[in-house]
């Protein structure tokens, strides 16, 4: 019999408890659950809140079918919210938002990666956090990822913006800025021109452009990840890879002594100790007060 559980005052349904999701640890569906529910709610809903989510949903693990969806999957319960985003001009999308932990924890129990836009509910393609994705084409690591973020987080702070990172739970390496709204055309015009001056002063390591046969031994700086349309998975999710990987908020210290790829693994066991330790370190991107303005692109 699938257990009836009550979150604040909404009753959920939480199947395969005992499934095991992910086999290389071990971890069953309810350890996932209890990740979600416990360890990470409070600093996960703070980074889901009024933001439409996509879901990457993995039911059978890693190894099974994976699909990513937009629309609200069918039986949604009635009391999670549901927002109108514009796809174009003539036709509006239907997404969830997370705002509460019974939405997070019915979200969960469907098996999914969390991935959001930079932009909120309210305001479709009006983006509050520019992103750079460094992602390491082989043999390349999350190493050389950090050499390339330290040269992005001085040249940001050079035009007055401060930024943040995670690793993207999979190889790479996240960099989140706060901005004072601006439309997501201007913040992907502004990633590139930074992404292209990475690419001009550190050309052995960069490489801004998509192309696979540019990318071994390099850096992709993937500034294309601020466009309206595009998401990102959202800080703390868990990630459908081998082991329970979490997308994880790192010190600017982590960042700089980073040796080998191994050191900034983190999974889903290591978080309480990480958040009792340093908090919510990604905090800044739902502060207004850190936000600052875009820069001119000329």
């Amino acid at each position: 019999m699938t257990p009836i559980t009550e979150v604040d005052g909404r009753r959920l349904a939480l199947s395969n408890l005992d499934k095991v999701l992910y086999p290389a640890t071990g971890t069953t569906k309810g350890e996932v659950l209890h990740y979600y529910a416990v360890t990470a709610a409070d600093a996960l809903l703070a980074h889901l809140h009024n933001r439409p989510v996509s879901f990457l949903r993995y039911p059978d693990g890693p190894d099974g079918q994976r699909f990513f969806t937009k629309n609200p999957p069918p039986g949604t319960p009635s009391w999670v919210r549901i927002a109108e985003v514009p796809r174009h001009a003539a036709q509006q999308n239907r997404q969830v938002v997370v705002q509460d932990l019974a939405s997070l924890m019915w979200a969960a129990n469907l098996v999914v990666e969390f991935h959001t836009p930079q932009w909120q509910a309210a305001a479709p393609g009006i983006a509050d956090r520019m992103v750079f994705d460094l992602d390491p084409g082989a043999p390349a690591t999350v190493v050389e990822c950090c050499r390339v973020a330290l040269w992005l987080r001085e040249r940001l702070a050079a035009d007055g913006l401060s930024a943040y990172g995670k690793t993207s739970g999979s190889k790479g390496l996240h960099l989140l800025v706060p901005l004072e709204p601006a439309p997501a055309d201007r913040v992907s015009a502004y990633a590139k021109r930074l992404a292209v001056e990475a690419e001009q002063n550190l050309p052995d390591l960069v490489v801004h452009r998509m192309t696979r046969a540019l990318r071994p031994g390099k850096v992709f700086v993937d500034f294309s990840q601020n466009a309206a349309a595009k998401t990102t998975a959202t800080p703390y999710t868990l990630r459908a890879k081998a082991e329970p990987t979490a997308s994880a908020p790192v010190t600017w210290v982590e960042i700089e002594d980073c040796r080998t790829p191994a050191e900034l693994v983190f999974l889903a066991a290591d978080m309480a100790g990480r958040l009792e330790r340093y908090g919510d370190l990604l905090g800044p991107l739902t502060d207004p007060d850190r936000a600052r303005p875009l820069p001119a692109v000329p």
